[in-house]
């Protein structure tokens, strides 16, 4: 191997170790229809099928989780128990009515 060819492969070689610095490579199993499809929306978004799962990880990791959803839903539910009933229609009648001007 000539010093110029051993050269421009190290400069690739730190190129590459410069992109993937703090990157971690991982093996995952996925169906073969499944990977179809990923790879599919990869080259329709001009992405990689790294960046693409990466993008997806993040989002489910940031979605609540049901269980937290439930108890939000339960502490809401309990700040309306003292409101008592009433008819929505009216509230909104008020609400739009008392925004008139008096005639």
């Amino acid at each position: 191997m000539r010093d110029e060819e051993r050269d421009d492969k190290l400069s690739s070689s730190a190129i590459l170790t410069d992109i993937l610095w703090g990157m971690s490579k991982v093996m995952v199993s996925f169906p073969e229809e499944l990977l179809a499809e990923l790879d599919t929306e990869a080259r329709r978004r001009s992405t990689s099928r790294s960046a693409l799962l990466a993008t997806a990880a993040r989002r489910e990791l940031a979605r609540r989780d049901s269980e937290q959803v439930a108890a939000a839903i339960a502490r809401s539910e309990q700040r309306f128990v003292s409101a008592g009933t009433f008819e929505a229609a009216d509230l909104v009648r008020h609400d739009r009515d008392s925004r008139r001007p008096p005639t």
